[in-house]
């Protein structure tokens, strides 16, 4: 099944953005990611320090290789790998009943506490990578479609923006309303 390069493109560019954004939180609170990655109780500890290393120059990686064509599929498939990970880690931590610790999806400013929605938030990111995995039917881009696929990746950029601060605020908003 071939789908129009718009789709794929700026499903590409979306999920680009996001990874490198993720990479440049890490990056600039490295000591802060690396608690988070003990927190999860996931990893013996003499591989937190250089996972927390490595994660982020990977998220720096995938993100460049899905704006090159040539790159973009092995690349989606990493991102959906990746983002997959994540959220096993989240859903292994729920399961344990763990849902007070930092999930480290927000960034070094905000503070977010596991819950089951962010694997469904990851669950429509991975959708988003595979469909940037896909190959493209062979058609010329003209500039309207390059404001289009710019545009359409803005607009999933947004709702995602707007999706994770809700979720990241949901605590402090349902103390305000008193529940």
């Amino acid at each position: 099944m071939s789908i129009d390069p718009i789709f794929i493109i700026a499903s590409a560019l979306a999920i680009a953005v996001l990874l490198a954004s993720a990479a440049s939180h890490k990056l600039r609170a490295p000591a802060r990611f690396a608690r988070q990655l003990a927190d999860y109780q996931l990893l013996p500890d003499a591989l937190v320090r250089p996972l927390g290393r490595v994660t982020p120059l990977l998220e720096l990686a995938i993100a460049f290789a899905l704006l090159v064509p040539f790159s973009r599929s092995w690349a989606a498939l990493t991102a959906a790998g990746l983002i997959a990970l994540y959220a096993s880690a989240i859903g292994i931590n729920l399961w344990r009943g763990r849902r007070d610790i930092d999930c480290g999806c927000a960034g070094p400013d905000q503070a977010q506490p596991l819950r089951p929605v962010l694997l469904l938030r990851n669950s429509v990111l991975i959708g988003l990578a595979l469909l940037a995995s896909l190959a493209p039917i062979a058609r010329d881009l003209h500039l309207f479609d390059g404001f289009v696929t710019i545009a359409a990746s803005a607009v999933a950029l947004l709702i995602y923006a707007a999706a994770d601060g809700l979720l990241a605020n949901s605590p402090l908003l349902l103390k305000l309303i008193g529940r």
